[in-house]
C-alpha cells in the first residue's frame, strides 16, 4: 500500500474531485477546497517525515483530509482520538469508506485499555462468587455470560443492553493491578492480548488520546510494540492533548485504591496462603491507616473544590506521618505477601500492587520534609523488589522542604470527597516529556477545529514542546454571516455579581421564546447547571410552556443527548462534559447559550501553579495561559451551533466582559464569523425571519438528520 509522496502530492486532489473516487462511493459528496488544499498539506508533512499542527474549522472535512493521505502514502499508522465514541466512527465507518473508495487492501484495526474488554478470568470468578450488590447487577451479569459466548472483540461497547459505566464492568474486565498476564488460565483467549496482537498486524491502529499517553507513562497498556513502529501519528481533536498528558504524565493514588489493595490482600492470604499471616488483622491495619489518613484531610472539605494544593495543605505534618503510617502498613503486609507468592498467581498479583503504592505515596512525605516513622526500616531485603517506605521524590531529586516550590517542575495537591481521599502530583509542563516520545523520522499530524488563538498556534504548540512544528488554518466552509448571530445582551450583571444567574436567565427567556426551545444552555460551573435548570423550571411553569429540560446528572450523558436530539423543542442545560463532541444538526438546535466565558476556575491546583510559575520568571500569565485557555473553550462551545451547511442559530453569552473588556475582543474575533449584536430585537427578527422559510411546526419531522 506504498507510493512515492510525489505521486500522492499529484494525486490527492484528484481523489477528493467531483469526479474522483469519494464521490464515486460516498451519496451527497461535494468537493471543498478546504478539505483539498488540507488533505495536499497533510500529504506534504507526511513526505516530509514532519510535524503538522492543522485547525479545520466545522465542516472542513479534516477526517477525510487526512485518512485519503495516511493511506495512500502507507506504512503503519496510528490514529489518535479524543473520545471513544469517534475512536468507534473511525474504525466502523470513516476508515472502511476512504479504503473501499481508494481500492487499497489496507487492514485496519482498534485498540482500547483494557478496561473496556471482558475479561474472562473475572468474568468467571464473579459468576462463581455470586456476591452481587442489586438483582440488576445479577441480571447484567447473565447477560454478560452470554455476551461473552459469541462476541469476538470482547469490547464492552458492543453489548449496549448493560450501559457502558455500570458497577458490575469493574468485577468482569482487568487492570494493571489485577491482570494476571502469561499466568491467567483463559490468556490463550485473552480479548486484550487479542486486540493487541490485531493492532500490531494491522496498517491502520486506531486507538485513543488515554491510551496513547498511558503507554507514554506506563509502557505496558498495549501499544509499546506500535509506537516506534508508526511511520505516521494522527491526532484527531487535537486540542484535548495538553490536558490529556498532564493527567497521564502525573500519578496519583487514592483511598479506593489502597482498600482495594487490603481486600484484595486479605482475600487472596486467606485463600491460598491462611497458615501464614493473621490476614484480617494485616488488611485492617491498611484500612484504618487509611481512614486516618482520611481523617487528617477533614479541613480540606471546606476549601474551595474540596481540593488543597500543597503549599495550603492544612495540618502538613500531622498528613505527612499519616501517609507515613499507611506506607508502613502497606509495607508490612506487602513483605508477607511477597514472601507467599508463588504459591498463586494471585498472592503474587496483589504482592506487584504494593511498591507502586509506597513509591506515589513515599512522593508526599518527603516533599513534607516527614521522615520516615521507623528509619530502621532502611536495609532494603534481598529477595524483595519492595522500595523502602521513603522513595526518592518524583523528580528524582532529594527531598523539598514543606513548601512547594513552583520551580521544582510539579504540582502536588489533594483532592477529598464524602468517603474518599485522592493525592494528585503533576508536572507544571508537559512540552519536554510529550516531544521526547516522538522517534526520529515519524509524521505528526494534530488536528482539531480550534488550536489557535487569533490564529496564533504558539500556546497549543509551546504546551506540547513542538517548536518546529509547521502550522495552517482552514477556515470553515459555512456562511456564518447569513445563517447565524452572536448575541451579547444588555444590561446583564457582571459575572461575579450575586444576580448574575438570575439576570442571565431573564435575558435568556425572551430568546427562548422566539427559538421555541431547542436549546443548549452552557454553564461554567456545575452549580450554575443546577441554579438555571431550576429558574428555567420555574419561567417555563409561568408561561405555560410544555418544553422537555434537560439538566445535566438528572441522566447519563449519552441519554441526556438522545432524548434532547429527539425531542421537539427541547432545552438541556449542562456544564464542561457538553462543551465539545455534541453533534446535533437541524433544528433540535438553533440556540447555544453561554452563561460565563470559561476561564479556568481558580481553584484549578495545575493552573495555580503555573500561573504562580509565570510570575516568578516574570511573565505575564493571564495572557500566557488564562486567556489562550478560555478563547479555545469558547470556541468549542460555539461550535456546538452550526454542524452542517443548513444549520442556523443563535450564540448566545452572556458575558458583558466579551464587548467590554480590551481583551473581549481577542475573543470574539476568534470565534466563527457570526453576524453581532447586543439588540434581542434583532434576535427575535432573525428568529421569525427563518421561521418564515422553516416553519416550528415541522420540526419533529427533521430531528433524526445526520451527518
Amino acid at each position: 500500500m506504498t507510493a512515492s509522496i510525489m505521486d500522492i502530492g499529484a494525486d490527492v486532489a484528484a481523489v477528493f474531485a467531483a469526479d474522483g473516487p469519494l464521490a464515486a462511493r460516498l451519496k451527497g459528496y461535494r468537493p471543498r477546497i478546504q478539505q483539498i488544499e488540507l488533505a495536499q498539506a497533510i500529504a506534504q508533512a507526511i513526505g516530509d517525515r514532519g510535524t503538522l499542527v492543522a485547525e479545520a474549522g466545522t465542516g472542513t472535512g479534516k477526517t477525510f483530509a487526512y485518512l485519503v493521505p495516511v493511506l495512500m502514502h502507507g506504512g503503519k499508522v496510528l490514529v489518535s482520538t479524543g473520545t471513544k465514541t469517534l475512536q468507534d466512527q473511525l474504525f466502523a465507518r470513516d476508515l472502511p469508506a476512504v479504503r473501499d473508495a481508494l481500492g487499497l487492501p489496507v487492514v485496519i484495526a482498534l485498540l482500547k485499555g483494557r478496561s473496556n474488554y471482558l475479561c474472562h478470568y473475572h468474568l468467571e470468578r464473579t459468576v462463581g462468587d455470586g456476591r452481587l450488590a442489586s438483582r440488576a447487577e445479577v441480571a447484567q451479569l447473565r447477560k454478560i455470560e452470554v455476551f461473552a459466548k459469541h462476541t469476538r472483540s470482547g469490547d464492552k461497547a458492543e453489548l449496549a443492553e448493560v450501559p457502558e459505566n455500570a458497577d458490575i464492568w469493574h468485577k468482569v474486565t482487568s487492570t494493571r493491578d489485577n491482570c494476571l498476564g502469561s499466568d491467567c488460565p483463559a490468556f490463550r483467549e485473552c480479548f486484550v492480548m487479542q486486540a493487541r496482537k490485531r493492532a500490531i498486524e494491522a496498517d491502520v491502529v486506531v486507538v485513543n488520546h488515554a491510551l496513547f499517553l498511558a503507554d507514554l507513562a506506563l509502557k505496558d497498556e498495549g501499544i509499546t510494540d506500535l509506537l516506534p513502529a508508526a511511520d505516521t501519528v494522527v491526532f484527531d481533536e487535537a486540542h484535548q492533548l495538553p490536558a490529556a498528558a498532564t493527567r497521564f504524565l502525573g500519578e496519583s493514588v487514592s483511598s479506593h485504591q489502597l482498600l482495594d489493595f487490603a481486600r484484595d490482600a486479605t482475600v487472596a492470604g486467606l485463600s491460598h496462603a491462611r497458615e501464614s499471616a493473621d490476614w484480617p488483622v494485616l488488611g485492617q491495619a491498611v484500612e484504618q491507616a487509611t481512614r486516618e489518613l482520611r481523617l487528617s484531610c477533614a479541613a480540606v472539605e471546606k476549601m474551595p473544590g474540596q481540593r488543597s494544593t500543597f503549599d495550603t495543605l492544612p495540618n502538613p505534618r500531622d498528613f505527612g506521618k499519616a501517609v507515613q503510617q499507611v506506607i508502613d502498613t502497606v509495607h508490612t503486609l506487602g513483605r508477607i505477601l511477597m514472601a507467599v507468592g508463588e504459591r498463586h498467581p494471585d498472592l503474587d498479583m496483589v504482592a506487584k500492587r504494593g511498591p507502586d503504592l509506597i513509591a506515589r505515596l513515599a512522593r508526599w512525605t518527603e516533599a513534607h520534609g516527614v521522615p520516615p516513622a521507623h528509619p530502621e526500616q532502611t536495609a532494603k531485603p534481598a529477595e524483595s523488589a519492595w522500595p523502602e517506605p521513603a522513595a526518592e521524590s518524583s523528580s528524582g531529586q532529594p527531598a523539598e522542604p514543606p513548601q512547594q516550590r513552583a520551580d521544582d517542575g510539579w504540582v502536588r495537591w489533594v483532592e477529598t470527597g464524602a468517603s474518599h481521599i485522592r493525592l494528585h502530583t503533576a508536572p507544571l509542563s508537559v512540552a519536554q516529556a510529550f516531544s521526547q516520545y516522538r522517534p526520529a523520522g515519524q509524521a505528526w499530524i494534530l488536528t482539531s477545529a480550534t488550536l489557535s488563538v487569533r490564529e496564533d498556534f504558539s500556546h497549543f504548540t509551546r504546551q506540547l514542546g513542538l517548536y518546529e512544528a509547521t502550522t495552517g488554518r482552514w477556515e470553515s466552509p459555512f456562511d456564518y454571516g447569513t445563517n447565524g448571530r452572536l448575541f451579547v445582551p444588555h444590561g446583564i450583571p457582571a459575572p461575579q455579581d450575586p444576580r448574575f444567574t438570575e439576570g442571565f436567565v431573564e435575558a435568556l427567556l425572551p430568546v427562548l421564546a422566539a427559538s421555541r426551545g431547542s436549546a443548549l444552555v452552557l454553564c461554567t460551573t456545575l452549580r450554575a447547571v443546577d441554579r438555571v435548570a431550576e429558574l428555567l423550571q420555574e419561567a417555563f411553569r409561568e408561561r405555560g410552556w410544555e418544553w422537555p429540560l434537560f439538566r445535566q446528572g438528572d441522566r447519563s450523558r449519552r441519554e441526556l443527548l438522545e432524548r434532547f436530539r429527539t425531542s421537539a423543542h427541547a432545552v438541556l442545560v449542562g456544564s464542561a462534559s457538553f462543551w465539545e463532541g455534541i453533534d446535533v444538526p437541524g433544528d433540535a438546535l438553533t440556540l447555544v447559550a453561554i452563561d460565563k466565558l470559561p476561564f479556568a476556575p481558580p481553584d484549578d491546583p495545575v493552573l495555580d501553579a503555573r500561573i504562580r510559575a509565570s510570575r516568578e520568571r516574570g511573565g505575564n500569565p493571564f495572557f500566557e495561559y488564562q486567556l489562550p485557555e478560555a478563547a479555545i473553550a469558547l470556541k468549542q462551545g460555539a461550535g456546538r451551533l452550526i454542524r452542517t451547511e443548513t444549520d442556523w442559530g443563535v450564540l448566545m453569552v452572556g458575558d458583558r466582559r466579551l464587548v467590554e473588556k480590551p481583551y473581549g475582543k481577542l475573543l470574539w474575533r476568534g470565534l466563527p464569523p457570526f453576524t453581532r449584536t447586543r439588540n434581542v430585537v434583532d434576535v427575535e427578527a432573525f428568529y421569525a425571519q427563518r421561521g418564515e422559510v422553516v416553519s416550528p411546526e415541522t420540526c419533529p419531522e427533521r430531528l433524526t438528520i445526520s451527518r
